[in-house]
C-alpha cells in the first residue's frame, strides 16, 4: 500500500457499513490513497487465486456503458457490462470488451514527451514537474482568450473541469467532437427535436415496447447514439411479447447490420429519406380515415416514389403495416441526416411519429432525461462549429491549444483545414493516450492514463429513460508513467497561481468528481442514498454511478408538430461524379479501435472482411467498370481521392457505393498503420495476381469528404458524388467467407 497504511489504519479511513465493504472491493474513496499494485507486490486486502471486481465505465465511446472488470493479482484480465446499469444492463459491444486492448496496448505513450511536431513519436522524456510548469507558463503567458481546449466526447468529469476553469478565468469554453457524433448527425436530430417539440436534447426511440419500427439510415445496432441500449431494445421488440414478433422495416441505401437484421430492406436513392417519411404519413392518414395533418399535405407520392426509387405498391404497403400497429415507430438515423435536406428529413420522421401519437407513450419517443448533475444539454460540435473553430485558430488568436480524446487530423475532412490551423498556434499540447496523428503533430505529448486507469463520470445522452451519471474508477495501477489529465491542470493551475489557482482549488481529480457529485446526497429518488459525502462517493463507485429509480413516464406534446409546414428540398451532393458516396463507421473499429488488434481481427458483419478497408459496389456496378474483386480503385471527388479495394457488395443501390471509416491512420500504433512489403503477401496472391510496392492497411474515407453542411450545421457527408477509375493493381482483402462458396471461386467451369 502506498504512504505506508496499514490495514487496520486503512479500514479506519472507511466509513462504516457498506462502505467498508465497498473499500475493501476498491470503490471506497479511501481506495484512492491506495497505490494498486502489479502481482508481483501485492496489497493486503488481495489473495493470491481469487478475483477482485471494479465497477467502472467503458470509455470506448461517449454511451455510458458500466462496466464490471475482472482483476486478479493486480491485472485485469475480464471486462464485462454492468447488470445495475441501465444503459447496457450487464452487455457490452465488442469495443467495450477490446478495451483490455487498450489497457495492454504495446504502443501507448509512456511518459511526457517533448514532440517538437516530428512524424515520428518523440523519445525525449520529461519529468512530470516540467509538464506541470510548461503548462502553467502556457497558461501565464497568454492571456485567457488565446487559450484553447479541444476535447473528445467520452471524458465527461474533464469536460466539466475545464468548463468551469474556462468560465472563471474568462477564456473560450471547451470545443467537444468526435467522428462518431459526426457520422451520427447528432446536432440535426437534437434542433429538429427542438423545433418540433421546443426541448433541446437527444431523442429516446423506445424500440423495447414498439411493435413495428421503421428505420430511416438508422444503424442502430452498430454504432448509432447508444448501440447497447437499443440492441437490447431490438431483441426485446422481437421476443419479448409472446403473443407478436416485432416488424422491423428499413430504408437505406446499402444494407448494414441492422438492415440485414430487418423484416423488410428498402434500398432507396441516397437524400430521398425525408420525402418517403412524408409520403408514409400522408399514407397513414389517408388510411385511418381522417384529414391530412398540414405537415404531410404538400407532399406527392407519386413523384415520392419516382424520385426514390420505392414502388408505390411497397409505399402503400409500409402505410398500412403503420396504420394497423398498436406502437409503431420512425427512427431517423445518420445516414439520412448527413445530407444538404438532413433537418427537414429528421423533422419529417418526427412527425411521422407524432401522427402515429407515441410521443411520452411506451414504444414511442422520449427526450432524453439530463443526467443528475447537468443542467443543460451539452451536445457535442456540429461541423459547422468546428469550421468556426478551425478559423480562429487559422487567425492567430490562440496561443495554446489543448487537445485530449480526438484526433483531427484524422476524423476531420481535410477541407476544413485543420493541419493549416495547427500550424498557426504557437503551442499545442496533446494530452493523448496513444501516438495519433494529431499528438504527433503536438509539442508536448502529456500522456493521460487509459480508461481503465482513471477516475471520471460520463454523462448518458441518450439510450435510456431514466437519468444517468456512470462513475468510473481506476481497476488496476497506470503501466507507465502517466499523469490524469484533470491532475496536471490542477497542479499547473497551483503552479500558475492567481485566478488559475483559484478556478481550481482542488488537490485532486478524486476531489472535484466529489465536488460535482455532492449535489446528490440525500436524494431518495436515486438508485441509492446516502447521508454523506464519504458514504455516498463509496456507494457511488462500488455501484459504477448514479441513476434515477425511475424512467421517464412523459414527453413532450407533439401536436404542434402535425400543424407545421415541412418541405423537403432536393438533396444537393457536390461533384459531379456518377455515384454517390457513403461512408460508414465500421461497426467493428468504431472511430478509433484501429489500434487494437482484437477489433482489427473481428469480420465485418457484412462483409467478413477484417484488417482493411474497401469500398462496397453493386456487382452491376463493377461489371460496368470493369472491375472485380479485390480489384484496387481510385475514388475521386471534388475534395480528394482515396485507393481502396472493390468488394462486389449486392445489397447495395447500383448508383451508390459505400467505404467504412476507422482505417486509414497514418500514424496510431503499429495495429492501424502498418505497411508490408510485398514479398510478405506474395504466398496469398493466387495465380496472375498483382498487388502494389506494399500493404496499407486501408484507406480514410474523410480524405473525400467535402465541406458542406446542412441546416443544422451538421458535415453532409452523404452528400458527395465520386468518380472511380481503375489502377490496374490488386489488393486481396483478408475474408473470414469462403471465397469458394461465396463466389464460385475454384470450382471447374462447365462444358
Amino acid at each position: 500500500m502506498s504512504q505506508k497504511i496499514s490495514r487496520r489504519n486503512f479500514l479506519k479511513l472507511a466509513t462504516a457499513g457498506a462502505a467498508t465493504t465497498a473499500v475493501l472491493t476498491g470503490c471506497g474513496p479511501a481506495s484512492r490513497y491506495v497505490t494498486r499494485e502489479p502481482y508481483t507486490k501485492m496489497p493486503e486486502y488481495t489473495y493470491n487465486g481469487l478475483s477482485t471486481y471494479y465497477a467502472t465505465t467503458c470509455r470506448e465511446c461517449a454511451a455510458g456503458c458500466g462496466l464490471i472488470v475482472r482483476t486478479m493479482q493486480g491485472r485485469a484480465i475480464k471486462v464485462e457490462g454492468n447488470p445495475a446499469n441501465p444503459i447496457n444492463l450487464g452487455k457490452t459491444c465488442a469495443r467495450g470488451q477490446a478495451t483490455l486492448h487498450g489497457l495492454y496496448n504495446p504502443d501507448r505513450v509512456e511518459f511526457p514527451i517533448k514532440q517538437g511536431r516530428s512524424a515520428a513519436l518523440g523519445t525525449t522524456a520529461m519529468k512530470w514537474e516540467e509538464a506541470f510548469q510548461i503548462v502553467a507558463d502556457a497558461m501565464n503567458n497568454a492571456n485567457a482568450s488565446e487559450i484553447a481546449f479541444l476535447l473528445g466526447t467520452a471524458s465527461d468529469h474533464l469536460f466539466d473541469l475545464i468548463t468551469d476553469f474556462t468560465t472563471a478565468i474568462g477564456a473560450p469554453a471547451p470545443v467537444r467532437f468526435g467522428a462518431l457524433s459526426m457520422f451520427e448527425s447528432r446536432a440535426t436530430l437534437s434542433q429538429a427535436a427542438e423545433n418540433l417539440l421546443g426541448e433541446a436534447g437527444l431523442p429516446f426511440f423506445d424500440l423495447a415496447n414498439s411493435d413495428l419500427v421503421v428505420s430511416f439510415g438508422s444503424n442502430f445496432l452498430e454504432t448509432w447514439l447508444s448501440p447497447v441500449a437499443y440492441t437490447r431494445g431490438f431483441a426485446k421488440m422481437r421476443r419479448g411479447n409472446t403473443q407478436k414478433r416485432g416488424y422491423l422495416i428499413q430504408f437505406e441505401s446499402q444494407m448494414s447490420q441492422t438492415a440485414a437484421k430487418a423484416d423488410e430492406w428498402i434500398p432507396v436513392l441516397p437524400g430521398t429519406e425525408g420525402l418517403i417519411a412524408l409520403a408514409l404519413g400522408r399514407l397513414v392518414a389517408e388510411a385511418k380515415g381522417g384529414s391530412t395533418p398540414r405537415a404531410f399535405a404538400s407532399v406527392n407520392v407519386e413523384e415520392v416514389s419516382a424520385k426514390s426509387g420505392v414502388s408505390l405498391e411497397q409505399l402503400e404497403h409500409i402505410a398500412g403495416l403503420i396504420a394497423q400497429a398498436q406502437a409503431p415507430l420512425a427512427v431517423p438515423g445518420g445516414q439520412a441526416l448527413g445530407q444538404s435536406n438532413g433537418l427537414s428529413t429528421a423533422e419529417a420522421v418526427l412527425a411521422l411519429n407524432a401522427l402515429a401519437d407515441n410521443y411520452g407513450k411506451p414504444g414511442g419517443v422520449f427526450i432524453s432525461p439530463l443526467s443528475p448533475n447537468e443542467d443543460a444539454y451539452h451536445r457535442p460540435a456540429s461541423a459547422k462549429e468546428m469550421a468556426d473553430f478551425i478559423a480562429t485558430l487559422k487567425n492567430g488568436s490562440v496561443k495554446t491549444l489543448f487537445i485530449h480524446g480526438v484526433n483531427p487530423l484524422f476524423e476531420i475532412p481535410k477541407p476544413l483545414g485543420f493541419a493549416e490551423a495547427l500550424a498557426s498556434v504557437p503551442t499545442v499540447i496533446s494530452f493523448a493516450t496513444f501516438p495519433d496523428e494529431t499528438a504527433l503533430a503536438s509539442d508536448y505529448i502529456f500522456p493521460d492514463h487509459q480508461g481503465l486507469e482513471a477516475w471520471g463520470y460520463q454523462r448518458s445522452a441518450t439510450g435510456a429513460m431514466h437519468s444517468v451519471l456512470s462513475g468510473a474508477q481506476p481497476v488496476v495501477s497506470p503501466m507507465h508513467d502517466t499523469r490524469s489529465t484533470a491532475d496536471v491542470l490542477i497542479e499547473a493551475a497551483r503552479l500558475a497561481g492567481g485566478k488559475f489557482a483559484e478556478a481550481l482549488p482542488f488537490t485532486d481529480d478524486v476531489a472535484f468528481i466529489r465536488s460535482k457529485i455532492a449535489n446528490l446526497i440525500g436524494r431518495a429518488d436515486g438508485s441509492f442514498a446516502a447521508p454523506e459525502i464519504n458514504t455516498f462517493a463509496s456507494y457511488f463507485q462500488q455501484s459504477g454511478g448514479w441513476w434515477s429509480a425511475a424512467g421517464a413516464s412523459a414527453s413532450s406534446s407533439a401536436a404542434s408538430a402535425l400543424g407545421k409546414t415541412i418541405v423537403i428540398d432536393e438533396a444537393a451532393f457536390a461533384g459531379d461524379g456518377e455515384f454517390f458516396f457513403i461512408p460508414f463507421i465500421s461497426p467493428t473499429l468504431g472511430e478509433a479501435g484501429a489500434n487494437k488488434p482484437w477489433l482489427q481481427e473481428l469480420p465485418d458483419p457484412m462483409t467478413t472482411v477484417m484488417w482493411n478497408s474497401w469500398v462496397a459496389m453493386n456487382p452491376e456496378t463493377a461489371h460496368h467498370l470493369g472491375v472485380e474483386n479485390d480489384d484496387v480503385v481510385k475514388i475521386i471527388s471534388e475534395a480528394g481521392e482515396v485507393e481502396v479495394a472493390v468488394y462486389e457488395y449486392p445489397a447495395i443501390h447500383p448508383e451508390v457505393v459505400a467505404m467504412p471509416f476507422g482505417q486509414g491512420h497514418t500514424a496510431y500504433g503499429r495495429f492501424a498503420t502498418a505497411k508490408l512489403p510485398q514479398d510478405r503477401f506474395l504466398g496469398l496472391v493466387p495465380h496472375g495476381g498483382l498487388i502494389g510496392d506494399a500493404f496499407q492497411r486501408g484507406a480514410n474515407p474523410a480524405d473525400v469528404l467535402g465541406a458542406h453542411f446542412n441546416k443544422a450545421g451538421d458535415l453532409a457527408f452523404a452528400g458527395m458524388k465520386v468518380k472511380i477509375e481503375k489502377t490496374g493493381r490488386k489488393q486481396y482483402l483478408s475474408r473470414l467467407e469462403s471465397r469458394i462458396g461465396v463466389y464460385g471461386e475454384g470450382f471447374p467451369e462447365e462444358k
